[in-house]
This record gives C-alpha cells, structure tokens and sequence, in this order.
C-alpha cells in the first residue's frame, strides 16, 4: 500500500463506512449505530436521518435487569441477523460505561453501577453477535459518565479506582469476547483525550489486555489526528477528512509520525475489515420471530418494585387506564440509539388483549409538553374512582432524559406527581407503571399505591410485556442493575457533579452505587439486585469447595434454591465478597457472581457459582498489579445487596509474589505487611512492643494493653503503627546502639537482598 492509501484507510470514507482500497481488492466496511437495535441509515453518507425498520429491544438498563447471560447472547445472535439482512459489517455496542450518577443523560445505554454485572452482560451479547460473523464496537472507553460537556471534560480519576470501578466491565469484556472494535470516548481522562491516551489504548488496551481488533473513534471525537494515531487509535470517524488525512501523510514524511505506527494501524483495520467481508449479507430476517423475543426479554427485565397483594390482577371488572404512555408507547430513549420499529405494542391494546371481559376506560393524564393541566388531573381521578383498579402508565419524557444532556433531578413532572397522588387518593388499588431509562423519586407518592412495576425503556414489544406480567402471564423476574436511591442529595457523586472549568473529579473514589450507600450506612428506596416476585425462594445448604484456598485455584460456592411458593419463578442468586482485613480501604462487599434459576413450585435446584482471583484481589498502586492478601474472606448469599441469605467465612492463601516496595517513609504497618519486611523488621518490633509494655501502664498500677494516660489508656502500638519506621525508632533512642537513621538504611539494605538478619 501506498502511504497515501494507508493514511485514508485509517479514516473513514463517509459517515459509516472504511476507505475500500479498490486497487488492491479491499473493499468498504459498513458499521451502524446500536446498542438496543439496529439504526441502518440507507445512504452512508447521511450522518443522521430515518433508518431503514428494525427490532427495537429494550435498552441496556432493562437489559441488565434481567441478569440473564443466554437471553442477552441469544438476543446477540438475532441483533447479528438483521445486521446481516441490512448489509452492516459491525454493530457499534454495547455500552459498558458506570452509571456514576442516576442523572447521567446516556445512562439507559449502560448496564450497571457495578463492574463485574455489566463486563458479564457485555461480554455475552458481544459474544452472541459476533458468534454470527457480525462484529461488535463496545463502548465508549472509557470514565464516559455523563452529558454534560461530553465533548470536553476530563474525568479526573485515581489509578486505582480506574482499575477497579471504570475499566473492569471493558476488560471483562475484551478477555471474554474480544470484540471486532473498541470505541473511545468524547472526554478526556485525567487530562488526556481518550482518543490519544497511549495508557488507555496502547498499554492497558491492547498490550495488557490482548485486545486484537481495531480501535474507533466516536463519531466526531478525534481532535488530532497524529497525536491519536500515536496514542493507539486506528480508524477515525465519521470520514471524510481530507485535511486529517493529509495530515497525516506529512507526519510521517517529516519524521514526526513513525510510519511503523501507521502500519500498526492499517494492520489492525485490515484484519477486521476481511474478517466482515467472509460473512456473506442480505437476506430477510423473522419480523414476527424478532419481536416476541423482544417482548420475552422486556419482560424479564422489568422490575416489581413493591406489590401488596394486587398483582397479578384478579379478573377485575372495570380497569382505568390513565397516562399518556399508554397509547403512545415509551419504549426507548433518543439520540444516535434510536430505532426504526418493526411494529410497535400499544399498551393499552395488549392490556385490553388479556382484559377478558374486564372494561377498560382511558384518560390522558398528562400532556407531551411540561404544562401543568389540573383538568387533566381531575378526569383522571374521576376515572379512577370509578374503576376496580387503575393502571397509571407514567413515562419520564424526553425533555427530562435524553442523550445529549443530563437530567437535572430524579423527579418525574410535576403534572406526573400531582395524578399519581391524586388518583391513589380516591383510589387504593393503585397500579404505578414506570417507563424511564435510570431511577427516579418515588417517596413523594410511593406509600400511597398498591404496586409499581419498573418497566424502563421496555423496546418495541414492551406494552404486551407490562400486561403478561400485571395479569400473572408471566412472573416477574428481573432484579436492579442499580441502586434506586431516596433523594438525589443521597447519591455518591452529587458533591462531585458535574465539574466545572473543563473538569469533573470523581472524588467518590470506589464508592458508587451501593458501595457508597453500604459504607455510609444509608437507607436508600430500593437496593442493588432487589426485585419482587409472585413466589417466594429459600436459600438452604451453603457450603463452598474449600474453607482454605489459594487465590489461583479460587473457590466454588454451591447453595439450594427452593421455589416456596405457588407459581413457577426465576431467581437470581447473587454473591458479594467481604475481605475483613486489608493494608488498603476496600468497599464492605462487592458482587464477584451470580446465577438466575427457573423453579417450578416445590422444586430445588442446587446453584454453584465460581469465585477466581479477581474476586478477592485488589489493585495496588506501588505494585502497579492486581494483589492478593493472605486472611479471611466472608462469602455473601445474597437475594439482594441488602439481602444476605447466608455468610460463610474462608481463608485465602495469596501466591502472589511482589517486588520490595518499603522505602524511607514507610510506616510500621507497611514493614509488617510486608513478607520481607516482617521478617526483618519483626525483632524491632517485638523490642517495641515490650518497651510499650514497660512503660506504659495503667493508673491502677497493672499492665494494660500498651495503655497509658489514665485508666482508658491508649493503644501505643496502634499509634506507632501508622508512623515510618524511623520516627518511632527516634522515639525509643535510647534502646538502640546505633542511630535510628543507620538502622533503617540497614534494614532496607536487608530487605531489598532479601536477607534475614541476625539480631
């Protein structure tokens, strides 16, 4: 190839194609936005405009309630045959981005708060598109946690919390799936656009994580095209850019751009482009077949939030339907993931399909707009009085939540507020149906109504699915992928969002989603994996594979599952892991498993779920590495974050060999943790331990626990523990032959040769 071929190659050549190369054979690859459905637009060169009709599935937060790995790979494989009867190479999701903040605009395009929930749920519908010949672009990489100034902001965020909150969901993602591309973000991270930063796309993404495909913009996201080819990203969208094209042609004749770089590049877009091309396209897809599965994974992931008996409904004679989104479907969010349906379920008329004999009345309730209508207001209630049982369909509108901006409170619309209240006033077999793509408030109204059922942004299918489930057709069975909190001043990012000044600090560190609610303590109105059903599960039999391990074999956790109630069901079985002791804060438990099993009334089922490294390994900063830490661990059979069935306590063995990291300024605690250090510094510290001992006593004249300074005393061990090592040994001079400053240059001597001294 010649350079000019290789430099347009790494551009795009209209808003959704590569650049073919006709002289040698290489022709275009066609990519479309997702992640929910598929938005072909029919001329490439168009950016925005109707694309061509589509299945339109739920999107990701209903899609992660599920907690469903097979339905969301089977969902991949039918994403992977309308791509392949609309003639599209690659399918740009899914999103795996944290929902930081429930205001987040794009949040109803991301799985979770938690990293291990939205790697496994990534992983699989990547590897069900794929494993049809179709690739996958997973986004957007990474810290892509809000709207606001998107373009812009730099997400300034800790290494650690990096690894352990932000990046985990992609790296599960890439080791499990390797998907065809990798989109970076818009922002930038700790000061660097993610379409340049070397560390994110060379070194973590490519180099440590052995991703093999290419990597992509988002579309408009490159602001130099040579910096971001040195900084690892392969193709730049959406094209042409003749000017960047040049650009980079003369980078590399005058010696700025390695053409070695360049070729990396070509290299890797080449390969994926003669992977596209073996999968041969057209054809038609099952319209029909497309839409029920559509409505099988709406239903199983719409949540039951509360219920006091009501559901499912029992022949009801007259039913007042109230709400707008009743009649007009509100079942996904808008911007560059909106799709084309098929066919859209109305709500009203797939609840009017399993009414039976029951009557159904309608009444708008609220208005598309944000104007306040109390007449509106007043019908509704009129209505509802009159009923056996009123079903309020209350969609959070697009002026409130969208991509392209966040929203500004977790409130519904006043008007929405105002009928809920109003109807469950004359009404006390109030039915709350939600569609919105993130949490919202419930505490103004939720006391007052007899059941609400989160429907999210349910897909194309959605209004047949919220029927199955209020008329018992199906049992619900989804769980939260996030935490609903009481108020919007509850939430772990609300001291540190949006930014300002081009920046936003994510000063929350680890603690998002029930993390933080878990360390604060803090009541929240529905907690991480919580969801209802119309049976009852028992946990029993918890036992793991060994109560001793070490951290490369991992553990196995089996529990029995039993459906205690009348109606077959699905549970999902969740495992959270607590280390009790470490050199570095960890969260109180973190979610490292989880298994969903189908029971028939009466039946038991034995769930067994694996734990590897990862799930007891923490990143540490000095090493640079994952690590584990000998000690005890609680394993947590949970039903939700807030509902531990079962705690089994086990010991782990860590294997893990790590350098010497002790220096001048470590502390006493350091040197202990340390093997090398303990080993070294142990008889010093035993002489330390018995001066505390000697000197410091109670009033009452009797040793107490290294006490001193009254009868309550003080733990002086404890207090030399967070000292260097130095200082507490300027503080016992007079037991040391030599200066303290000689004897720690001698212990780190020592240390670092790896020699145990003689004392």
């Amino acid at each position: 190839m010649t350079l000019a071929e290789k430099a347009a190659l790494c551009t795009g050549a209209s808003a959704w194609t590569t650049t073919p190369i006709e002289r040698l054979g290489v022709p275009e690859m066609i990519v479309a936005d997702g992640p929910h459905g598929l938005r072909r637009v029919p001329d490439v060169h168009v950016w925005g405009g109707d694309s061509l009709p589509a299945t339109c599935f739920p999107t990701a937060s209903c899609l992660a309630s599920t907690w469903d790995v097979d339905l969301l790979h089977k969902m991949g494989e039918t994403l992977a045959e309308e791509c392949i009867a609309l003639n599209v190479d690659v399918l740009l999701g899914p999103g795996a981005n944290m929902k930081r903040s429930p205001l987040g605009g794009r949040n109803f395009e991301y799985f979770s708060e938690d990293p291990y929930l939205a790697g496994e749920l990534a992983a699989s519908l990547i590897n069900g598109i794929q494993s049809k010949g179709v690739g996958t672009s997973l986004k957007h990489y990474t810290a892509n946690n809000q709207e606001y100034q998107r373009f812009r902001i730099s997400a300034e965020v800790d290494e650690r919390t990096l690894r352990e909150i932000y990046l985990p969901a992609f790296e599960k993602a890439v080791k499990q799936a390797q998907p065809w591309t990798v989109m970076c973000a818009y922002n930038k991270v700790n000061g660097t656009f993610a379409s340049e930063h070397d560390e994110l796309l060379n070194k973590i993404l490519k180099d440590e994580w052995g991703f093999e495909g290419l990597v992509v913009s988002d579309w408009g996201a490159v602001r130099d095209r040579v910096a971001s080819l040195k900084g690892g990203l392969d193709w730049q969208m959406p094209g042409p850019q003749d000017r960047d094209v040049q650009k980079v042609i003369e980078a590399v004749q005058s010696g700025a751009l390695d053409e070695a770089v360049l070729n990396e590049s070509v290299r890797r877009i080449l390969r994926i482009v003669a992977k596209a091309s073996e999968t041969p396209k057209g054809g038609e897809f099952d319209v029909d077949a497309h839409h029920e599965l559509a409505r099988r994974i709406a239903s199983e992931g719409m949540v039951l939030l509360k219920n006091n008996g009501i559901l499912p409904l029992k022949a009801p004679q007259h039913i007042a339907v109230i709400g707008r989104s009743a009649m007009k479907a509100h079942f996904q969010g808008k911007g560059s993931s909106y799709i084309n349906p098929t066919k859209v379920e109305v709500p009203f008329g797939a609840l009017q399909n399993l009414a039976d004999s029951a009557e159904l009345s309608y009444a708008e309730g609220y208005p598309v707009d944000n104007s306040f209508r109390q007449d509106m207001i007043d019908e509704a209630a009129k209505l509802a009085q009159s009923a056996d049982v009123a079903i309020l369909y209350i969609a959070l509108p697009s002026f409130k939540e969208s991509e392209g901006y966040d929203r500004k409170d977790l409130g519904l619309t006043e008007q929405q507020i105002a009928l809920i209240k109003a109807v469950a006033q004359v009404q006390s077999n109030t039915v709350v149906v939600l569609n919105n793509g993130a949490p919202v408030a419930m505490s103004d109204w939720i006391d007052n109504v007899a059941a609400v059922l989160e429907g999210w942004m349910m897909g194309q299918a959605g209004g047949a699915a919220i029927a199955d489930i209020l008329f018992g057709k199906i049992n619900p069975s989804a769980k939260l992928a996030e935490t609903f909190p009481r108020t919007l001043a509850d939430t772990p990012a609300q001291g540190n969002w949006p930014g300002d000044a081009g920046v936003v600090r994510y000063g929350e560190g680890l603690l998002i989603g029930y993390r933080y609610y878990d360390a604060k303590e803090m009541p929240v109105q529905f907690p991480f994996g919580y969801g209802l059903s119309y049976t009852t599960f028992e946990y029993s039999n918890p036992a793991v594979s060994a109560e001793a391990f070490k951290d490369v074999d991992g553990v196995t956790v089996t529990v029995d599952v039993t459906n205690t109630g009348d109606v077959a069901g699905k549970e999902i079985v969740q495992i959270y892991v607590h280390d009790h002791q470490s050199i570095l804060f960890r969260p109180e438990k973190e979610l490292k498993g989880f298994a969903k099993v189908d029971l028939q009334p009466g039946e038991t089922k034995t769930i067994s779920i694996p734990l590897d490294f990862r799930a007891f390994a923490l990143y540490h900063l000095d090493y640079k590495q994952w690590i584990t830490e000998d000690g005890d661990f609680d394993i947590l059979i949970a039903a939700s974050a807030a509902d531990i069935r079962h705690r089994i306590t086990v010991s782990l063995e860590s294997t893990v060999s790590l350098p010497c990291i002790l220096d001048k300024e470590s502390t006493v605690r350091e040197w202990m943790a340390d093997p090398r250090g303990k080993v070294v510094f142990q008889p010093y510290y035993e002489k330390l331990q018995d001066q505390a001992r000697k000197r410091y006593r109670r009033s009452d004249g009797e040793e107490g626990r290294y006490a001193s300074g009254g009868e309550s005393g003080i733990d002086a061990m404890e207090m030399y523990n967070e000292m260097p090592v130095v200082s507490v040994l300027l503080f016992q001079r007079d037991q040391w032959s030599e200066h303290p400053e000689d004897i720690l240059a001698d212990l780190l001597e020592q240390v670092h040769r790896q020699e145990v001294p003689e004392i």
